[in-house]
Parts: C-alpha cells; structure tokens; sequence
C-alpha cells in the first residue's frame, strides 16, 4: 500500500500559484470523452452536450480562447446504427463515420443558442508527426481563433487505423496542446480527478488535488488500480504530466461539475491539477 503522505505531498503554495496560472489561461483545450457525451446506450446525450458548450462559453464570455477535443463519434455511431456489431477495426472505422457527422449537428446546434460558429478538424498522426502538415494545422487553427470560431477536434478515425486500435483523444489533445501556444488543458472525464481508488468502486477513494513532485507515487498508485485500457484513467495521467513538463498546467475534471470551467478560470480547487514543471523543484 502506498503512504498517502507520498500522494499528497504537494505544497500548498505551490498547488495555489499552479491554480492561479490555470486561471490566467487566455487559451484552454477542453478535451471531452466518450461518456461525458453520450449515455449508458452509447446515444449521444444532449443534456451532456448542452452543459459542455454551457461551460465552454462561461470560458468564450472572458474573451479565452477555446479549442475543443472531442471523442464521442464511434459511440455516437454505435447508438445511431441500433444494431449489434463486431467492432472489428472496419466496422470501428464505419462507426466513425456514422456518428461523426451526428455529433457535429450536435455540436452546431448546441452553439448555435449562444451565436458561436464552429469549425471541426479531423487529424491523423501525419497531421501532428510532419512539419509542413503541423505547420499548416497550426495556421489554422490561428486562424480560426482570429475569426472567434470554436475548433472541434477528433481523431479522423475513418483513415487513421492505428488511432482507432488506441482510441487515444488524451494524446491528441496534449500534442495540440503543447503544438499552438495554449496556456491551459482541461480534460473533462465521468470521474473528477485522480483518485487513491477507483471512486465508482471505493466510497472511501480520496481526491489527489495536485500532481508534480508526487508523480511517480501516483503513477504508481494509478498503475495498481487503472484497468487495463488505453484512454482511461493512466493515458490521462500521462499525458497531463507530458504537458506539465512544457510548461503548461493541466486539469482533470469531472465533466458534471456544475461550472466546472468558469470555476477553474476563478481558480477554484476542481479536480486534480498538473503542476508546471517551471513552477515547481521536482528534485
């Protein structure tokens, strides 16, 4: 069993200038999953969909920029086709393509109450791993904010064979994240934070409010208890920390925190928060 004195020991001044610099963030990539987006059947939800933009204006009424990351397509299609399949990589890559276009009338229509256009953007690793294609994605998406549009960003799974065996939206949001000159990300999750337990299981799970120093006890500690999945709880772990270590604070949240965006911009103690590395002595 791991000391919880390990998995806590982050100073306190530290955590409050780690909030004050998520507060401060002029651009935020919010990363939403699958399940803060669709049902227990897989549908999409609009009551979920609806508070996510909700909480993304809070953000766009004090001027931050916002870019989005959204799973949620190959769940989407699975509640659009109301059949049983195999999910087999082709009919993963078919289901992409069924709920990606469902989702975005959700995604416009939602904005549309607040007068905010958006724009989507499907990548492949291509798109991030070469120069020239990051360099045009970039442009972009400067663009884009320029004009005050919302990107929403997904994996263009219909193509990208290998993100649709990894299923990684933590990995694509981190690597934007450090690639266009953010200064905050906020991946929203059905657990709000980094527990000692899995709380759906553990009523006696505590909430780690801060990682920086401790991360290799919780790595440890997520490494016990995470199942053994790609997208869960150790793939944001992990990539909140890759961002960390650029110099950017990271959050994960719950996505059902009532104002869980406008309460992290006034630097309220929502989920569990990634120290800058620049802001801490990790020695």
């Amino acid at each position: 069993m791991r000391e919880a004195a390990d998995i806590h020991a982050v100073d306190e001044e530290t955590v409050t200038n780690a909030r004050e610099q998520a507060a401060a963030a002029d651009r935020v990539v919010v990363k939403a999953g699958t399940n803060s987006l669709t049902d227990d059947e897989s549908r999409l939800d609009r009551t979920k969909i609806d508070k996510l933009v909700t909480d993304i204006m809070d953000l766009r009424a004090d001027g931050t920029e916002v870019l989005l990351v959204s799973s949620g397509a190959i769940g989407a299609g699975k509640g659009r086709l109301e059949r049983s399949v195999e999910e087999t990589v082709e009919e993963t890559q078919a289901l992409s393509t069924l709920g990606q276009s469902h989702l975005m009338r959700h995604y416009t229509q939602s904005f549309d109450r607040y007068d905010q256009k958006i724009a989507q953007l499907l990548l492949t690793e291509d798109d991030l791993s070469t120069p020239e294609r990051f360099t045009n994605l970039h442009n972009t998406i400067e663009t884009l904010l320029d004009w005050g549009v919302v990107p929403v960003i997904n994996e263009n799974d219909a193509v990208a064979t290998e993100e649709v065996r990894i299923g990684d939206n933590d990995m694509l949001s981190a690597s934007v994240a450090m690639g266009v000159d953010v200064d905050l990300l906020v991946t929203l999750t059905d657990v709000g934070g980094v527990y000692t337990a899995n709380p759906k299981d553990d009523p006696a799970a505590e909430r780690v409010e801060a990682v920086g120093a401790n991360y290799d006890a919780v790595q440890g500690l997520v490494d016990d208890t995470a199942a053994e999945t790609f997208g869960g709880i150790r793939t944001k772990v992990e990539r909140a920390r890759a961002v960390s270590e650029h110099g950017i604070p990271a959050i994960i949240a719950g996505s059902t925190e009532p104002n869980v965006l406008d309460r992290i911009a006034s630097g309220d103690a929502v989920g569990t928060i990634f120290v800058p590395v620049n802001g801490e002595d990790n020695e």
